[in-house]
């Protein structure tokens, strides 16, 4: 069985070239989603994929109509692929049941494994680098250490009931930061 799957980004676009291309391409059912392929949700394309059977052809009209990103191509493909269900992109003329189209899905799958590990290893040699500058990963602290000595100066002060003169509450609203902030730049007796 040939089963098609066209998506349309926006509500304004019409699905009418891609569903004639696909019934033209024989196939016995067509699936349409109206959504931005960023989207992880696209209800026509789970459908399309629980419908697939082991010896079916899943037909899109253009690869960017399939997936949100080369890497979720690639991980359809391998999960179409191990159900023995063939990927058929008549614009781009890929037939996964050909060793071509096999080996075309390799390549797409080699180039994004490349793409991640060129990623992490920037990732790493920036923060190498900043490490060298003294500076570590992490958001920076919410208050400046000169803050952090008055609001320890304002939870130390005492009243003239010798009790504290300011809550913790009124201390993170003076600097608008949760008290949470300010319990963990307090340097409070046991610590």
């Amino acid at each position: 069985m040939r089963i098609g799957y066209g998506r349309v980004s926006t509500t304004d676009q019409n699905l009418d070239a891609q569903r004639d291309a696909l019934q033209a391409a024989g196939c016995d059912q067509v699936l349409v989603d109206r959504a931005s392929g960023k989207l992880a949700r696209r209800p026509e394309l789970d459908k399309a994929l629980l419908v697939a059977r082991e010896g079916d052809q899943l037909v899109v009209t253009k690869l960017d109509r399939l997936g949100r990103s080369l890497e979720h191509l690639i991980v359809l493909s391998r999960d179409l692929q191990a159900r023995g269900v063939d990927l058929v992109v008549l614009d781009q003329g890929i037939d996964t049941s050909t060793a071509v189209g096999r080996m075309f899905f390799h390549i797409l799958g080699a180039i994004a494994e490349f793409e991640h590990a060129l990623m992490a290893e920037r990732t790493r040699d920036g923060l190498a680098a900043a490490r060298a500058r003294g500076r570590t990963g992490g958001q920076r602290p919410k208050l400046s250490p000169r803050q952090a000595r008055v609001a320890q100066e304002m939870y130390d002060e005492k009243g003239p009931d010798g009790r504290r003169a300011h809550t913790v509450a009124e201390i993170a609203a003076e600097f608008g930061v949760s008290r949470p902030t300010i319990y963990r730049h307090l340097q409070r007796p046991g610590r």
